[in-house]
């Protein structure tokens, strides 16, 4: 019996068990957008990633699904894929470099690979948006209300950003806030369920082991709460720069998951020329989990 071929990692993380797991199918050329969505929808991952067609040197056409959609780009799948792409032997190097472009749905993703002090290996991409900023109409109530803390735990008048996904974006007091907040879904369902950017990005700086703690909810993709979310940690850092006005190249390790239990590590980087943001960047690595077959394949997905 013939089936797809995947396989399953645990990404921005070193550790098994951590970070966010995804999916990844390396041949979903004969899949229909809505067979995909349906597989997507049975593993009910975060997302899960089909590498439809190579289409140059080191360079492939990924779509991204969500379980309840498919979505332009996210960061989580970006390196997942990369890594894995590296694990399996696809890459050719040239002049002695393995680089690697993703054609998402967003425009072309490029990918490079480095070598951390473990002697691990790190996907970074840059994202194929450059960062945006604009109004949110949640209030700091709502922001409160949303979350079921104080308004003396909220710091900042929510907004709206985006790397090429966008997010409402909450600033909170600090990482005990973070963690202490709950989605009052009764209140989602009012204030967000119909709004343009339903997801929800809330952080705090930290002192402790990152620069930022940061969780994700996105109720309607039918997923509760991410435990890591390159797209989110791009469109809060580009944010951040973009208000802050910065004038020199910054990078912020994020940490997201913890209240999960999916502890997970994101590494950005935002690069700034004389006229602005030019860059925002999403490093980290991928544990690989397993080997499958999906044997609900192109005739009966």
């Amino acid at each position: 019996m013939k089936g797809l071929e995947y396989y399953t990692l645990d990404v921005f993380t070193d550790r098994p068990f951590c970070g966010n797991p995804l999916a990844v199918f390396t041949d979903a050329s004969g899949l229909s957008g809505e067979q995909m969505q349906s597989i997507a929808r049975e593993l009910n991952l975060s997302e899960t990633v089909f590498i439809t067609e190579k289409t140059g040197l080191n360079r492939w056409g990924i779509r991204i699904f969500m379980p309840q959609g498919e979505i332009p780009f996210a960061g989580h799948p970006t390196v997942g894929t990369a890594i894995l792409l590296e694990k399996l032997g696809w890459l050719e190097a040239v002049n002695g470099e393995y680089e690697l472009i993703l054609d998402e749905e967003v425009g072309p993703v490029p990918v490079k690979y480095s070598t951390n002090s473990h002697g691990q290996t790190l996907a970074r991409f840059a994202t194929a948006v450059l960062p945006q900023v604009s109004n949110s109409h949640l209030s700091v109530d709502n922001a409160a209300s949303l979350l079921g803390l104080g308004v003396e735990q909220v710091k900042l008048f929510p907004y709206v950003a985006s790397c090429g996904v966008p997010y409402q974006i909450i600033e909170l007091k600090d990482v005990a806030a973070v963690s202490q907040a709950t989605l009052d879904m009764s209140q989602w369902a009012t204030l967000l369920s119909n709004d343009d950017t339903p997801d929800l990005c809330i952080f705090s700086y930290s002192g402790d082991s990152a620069d930022i703690r940061m969780r994700m909810f996105a109720p309607i993709a039918g997923i509760a709460e991410d435990p890591a979310t390159g797209s989110a940690a791009a469109a809060l850092v580009g944010s951040i720069a973009l208000i802050k006005e910065l004038q020199h190249d910054t990078g912020w390790m994020i940490e997201q998951g913890v209240e999960m239990g999916r502890s997970s590590l994101i590494g950005t980087h935002v690069k700034v020329g004389p006229h602005g943001v030019n860059q925002v960047e999403v490093f980290g690595n991928a544990v690989l989990m397993s080997q499958g077959v999906f044997f609900s394949g192109n005739e009966r997905a």
